[in-house]
Formats: C-alpha cells, structure tokens, sequence
C-alpha cells in the first residue's frame, strides 16, 4: 500500500464514520490528526491520548446541563468545545453524541507532525517531546482559544480533524487524570510507549 500523501492526511473525518458513543469515539480518535490552520503554515499532531467524559458523568461540564459556556457540548458529534481551565490554560475536546445530548472527548496529547518551529514559538519551548505533552500544552501549541469555540471539525477551516496516514497501533486504558468526581472511571486511553503520552508512568503501562 502507498503511503497517503499531504492531501490525503489532511482530509476531514467524515461524521457519519465517526462513532456515535463518546466512549468508542475517544478510542477512535487515537491515532488521528488535529490540523491547525495559522496565518503562518499548518500546524498539525496525531493525537496519543484522549479521555471519555460520557453521559451523566459528575466529571463532565454537561453534567448540570446546557449553559452559555457548554452549549458546543451538546452540539451533533465532531464539534469543538473549548474552555478555559483554571484562568489559565485551554482545552480542546470534542462533542461526541447526537444533538441535544452533553458529552465530549478531551484531547489530552498530541506527537507533532507538521508546523514544529511554529509550535515552538507559540510554546516558547524547544524540546520536541512537550510541545503538545498535554491539554494545555497542545491547545497553546496549536494556538487554540475560545474563537474556535463550536467550529465543525468534520471541515476544512481554521481547525479541523484529519484521518492521518497511519494506524493507531495498541491502544492502553486507564482512570481519567486531575478529576475528583467519578475519578474511578476507566475513560482515558492513548497510544502505548508512545514518548508523546502525559500523566504518571504509573497509568501508561502498555
């Protein structure tokens, strides 16, 4: 099989082959691409770890409801909700059910594939390996903010979600990272012996 070219990778996921259950999309989209579109080239990571935030989930920022601030959760599947954490850092997550039903799937990690010298200055940062080595991370690598707040990923634009051009090898699971409520889930899964992957070594066993 020929390896897929530029074009290739960078083409959108389709949403009907997206799966219609946050937890099976949080696994399906290990080993795809996140694909930033910045004034100064394409920026783009395979994502390595995601982590589940299902319905009715007490750790979920759907759990009480739509709210001005989480109505992109309740978007149809394969739309941006991003908040700010903490007054401090940005999350990227994904809607991950029907229309009208609070769920989503939070990019935790991405391994960067195109666009590194920009990530670098957007980062301020060097060392390849924590260029995107968590939420935080990632969104400020990318440069993601609330301006992309309920964009269609399944689309060509300013940020979207590519099939990449690689299999996402095996996949490990574990407990979600940093939450108090129903912490003793088993939601968060990411690429073993993956360099790329956060969290304790303890919960990246493969």
């Amino acid at each position: 099989m020929k390896p897929a070219n530029s074009k290739d990778r960078h083409a959108p996921l389709t949403r009907a082959k997206m799966p219609n259950d946050t937890v099976a999309l949080a696994r399906y989209l290990v080993g795809k691409t996140v694909v930033r579109k910045l004034p100064e080239g394409i920026v783009s990571g395979r994502i390595v770890e995601t982590e589940a935030y299902t319905i009715g989930d007490a750790a979920g920022h759907a759990y009480r409801g739509m709210t001005p601030r989480t109505r992109s959760l309740f978007l149809e599947r394969g739309h941006a909700y991003v908040y700010l954490a903490y007054g401090i850092s940005y999350m990227l997550n994904v809607s991950s059910e029907k229309a009208g039903i609070g769920a989503g799937v939070l990019i935790r990690a991405l391994e960067p594939l195109e666009g590194i010298p920009i990530m670098q200055q957007n980062r301020g940062i060097e060392r390849l390996r924590d260029l995107a080595r968590g939420p935080g991370r990632l969104a400020a690598a990318l440069r993601i903010d609330r301006r992309l707040d309920g964009l269609d990923l399944c689309r060509k634009g300013p940020l979207w979600l590519a099939r990449g051009d690689r299999k996402a090898g095996k996949i490990g699971e574990s407990i979600r990272i940093g939450i108090s409520k129903d912490a003793d889930r088993v939601l968060r899964f990411y690429l073993t012996d993956n360099p790329f992957v956060s969290g304790p070594r303890a919960l990246n066993r493969g």
